[in-house]
This record gives structure tokens, C-alpha cells and sequence, in this order.
């Protein structure tokens, strides 16, 4: 299992926009194929970084995926909305591996 953080730096006066761009990655994204956890907009703190993440199996998945979020309707819109707005202004992507499973006292592998 792999997990997708997008680290995104954003225009701290076009939150809503991100907000609604991130409403819409909750639907296309996991209707593409990815398990998404969430995004997350700026609250306290730093007003212009965001985030995405999502889990998928494997790159090869990325790779499926990411061919369907491109053909998906709401994802060419949401695509074509970031670029009209303009509130992204930086998309960083990594991908993890989580190496703290399994979690709490007594877990065994």
C-alpha cells in the first residue's frame, strides 16, 4: 500500500476556491479508484499550505488511476477550474509507505 500526500502552496485569498476544488476531488477520486483520506485546507497556522492524500496499491495503480481521473468528467472540470482560478500556486506530490503498522500495544506482525 502506497499513500499519496500532495503537498499543495495555495493563494491564502482564494481558500473557497480550494475548498470547492477539494469537494470535488471527494467525489472523483475515489469514483477513479483511489481511497481517499481527505484534503485539508488551512485552519491555524500557515495560511497557504493544504494538503491531499489518498492510498492506492501500487504505482502501477497510480498509473490506472491517474489515466481515469484524466477521463472523468468532474476531474477535467476540476483540472480546468484550478487553472482558471489560479489558487494553486505550488503541487508538490510524494508517496509513502507507512512503517509503523501494526499500531498499539501487544500488535504483532
Amino acid at each position: 500500500m502506497l499513500t499519496c500526500v500532495i503537498r499543495y502552496h495555495i493563494d491564502p485569498t482564494k481558500k473557497a476556491q480550494f475548498e470547492q476544488y477539494a469537494r470535488n476531488w471527494g467525489q472523483a477520486i475515489p469514483r477513479c479508484g483511489a481511497d481517499l483520506i481527505g484534503y485539508y485546507a488551512p485552519h491555524e497556522g500557515s495560511s497557504t499550505l493544504a494538503y491531499g492524500i489518498y492510498n492506492l496499491e501500487s504505482l502501477a495503480d497510480y498509473e490506472a488511476y491517474r489515466a481515469r481521473l484524466a477521463a472523468d468528467p468532474l476531474g477535467r472540470e476540476n483540472y480546468e477550474f484550478a487553472m482558471k482560478e489560479k489558487f494553486l500556486l505550488r503541487e508538490d506530490r510524494t508517496f509513502l509507505k507507512l512503517a509503523s503498522a501494526p499500531h498499539g500495544p501487544g500488535a504483532t506482525q
